[in-house]
């Protein structure tokens, strides 16, 4: 668009000449204004959205909020950490390659296979074996017992077979096996924690919590701390906050376990006719469009146009299909998506309190046509300050 504004008087004309010229100049530009890339703009106008949107080749699609497509679009509530194993079972400290043990074996009586002397009987009449680390084969050695598989096995089990191959050559023989460093029975707590380590396993059971805390807990905010348990090739991840309300979920750990905390902040971007642009962190798990609205400072009066409010966002196919909606003719799963909500209508403030935000969504307040107009005001202001006393219209 080309506008040359020239009011500079080279003749004395009246006042009433010079204001009916700038009111035909103001008639001029405003009829201009909608095809108009002259001024100054945050974004694209609604009706360009709503018009490229109609075309077959359009890049996007526009959906329009309604209560079918604010259900479809609820967060889903996504499977805990209680499907990597059964809460409720403690499992048992096993034996393995590289812990330590100290073997001890009692008589009922001096005289035996370990205590030969029957004048110096002692209280107890034991012999505590040096300690022994279960070799790479998981073996370990018992005089008169021999090399003896341990590794994957219950303490209680190893006692019980020490003591069959003894009883026929010790009085009344009894077995203590003593873990004196633990180092097949351990988890791995990694990432965003105070203190990232390697636990050995309790006999009595540790949860997820547990070692999380033996790690000195986690050192970001639990809205935006996501929890992840690998095992056996598995993994589940589950939010700090999820894991701490739903018991459930706070699972037992196992040997090898790795827990790796993460901090995943979620932000959206606020542009256009809102108090504030530019990134914002969400400061909580969920954030609805209302919120986000109020985060970004609202609407600004007597600029935005709040009967298209919109959300730019990267949805996946088989969403579109739910809403009905035809997917754009592109190469990858994820379809560019625009949602529209009229927050001149009084149903659209419970649809945007419903609609959930999401991690990287682009929220656009578009500006009203008046807006437009008030630059096109600006410009004849200055260009008539330029070439004329403006003070005479």
């Amino acid at each position: 668009m080309g506008l040359q504004l020239n009011l500079g008087l080279s003749r004395r004309v009246s006042v009433g000449e010079r204001r009916g010229a700038f009111g035909a100049v103001i008639v001029a530009s405003t009829g201009l204004l909608a095809g108009c890339t002259l001024f100054p703009a945050s974004g694209p106008t609604p009706h360009s959205v709503v018009a490229e949107a109609r075309t077959a080749a359009s890049p996007y699609v526009l959906v329009n909020l309604d209560p079918n497509v604010v259900s479809l679009l609820a967060p889903q509530k996504r499977k805990g950490l209680s499907a990597m194993g059964p809460r409720g079972a403690v499992p048992a400290v096993r034996l393995g390659v590289g812990d330590v043990v100290s073997v001890t074996i009692f008589e009922a009586a001096a005289g035996g296979l370990f205590i030969p002397n029957p004048g110096s009987t002692r209280p107890g009449n034991y012999v505590t074996l040096p300690d022994q680390i279960v070799d790479d084969a998981g073996n370990i050695t018992v005089p008169y017992a021999g090399a003896m598989h341990v590794a994957g096995r219950k303490i209680p089990d190893v006692q019980a077979e020490i003591v069959e191959k003894l009883k026929d050559r010790a009085i009344e023989p009894q077995v203590v096996i003593t873990l004196k460093d633990q180092k097949a029975s351990q988890v791995s707590v990694l990432g965003e924690v105070n203190g990232p380590s390697r636990f050995p396993i309790t006999p009595s059971g540790d949860r997820v919590l547990d070692v999380i805390a033996r790690a000195g807990g986690p050192k970001y905010p639990g809205y935006q701390t996501y929890v992840t348990l690998q095992r056996g090739g598995k993994e589940g991840t589950e939010l700090f906050d999820d894991l701490v309300a739903r018991p459930i979920d706070n699972v037992y750990i196992r040997p090898g376990d790795i827990i790796v905390v993460s901090n995943k902040p979620q932000r959206f971007v606020a542009l256009g006719a809102s108090g504030k642009n530019g990134q914002i962190d969400f400061d909580a798990e969920h954030m609805t469009l209302s919120e986000a609205l109020g985060k970004a400072g609202g609407l600004i009066d007597g600029r935005a146009n709040p009967s298209y409010v919109f959300v730019y966002r990267l949805e996946d196919r088989s969403t579109l299909q739910q809403f009905g909606q035809p997917a754009p003719l592109l190469a990858t799963d994820f379809v560019p998506v625009i949602y529209s909500v009229n927050l001149r209508d009084p149903s659209g403030y419970f649809l945007a309190s419903q609609f959930y935000m999401r991690n990287k969504d682009v929220l656009y307040a578009t500006n009203a046509p008046v807006s437009d107009l008030s630059k096109v005001f600006s410009l004849l202001r200055d260009t008539a300050g330029a070439n004329g006393d403006i003070r005479s219209f």
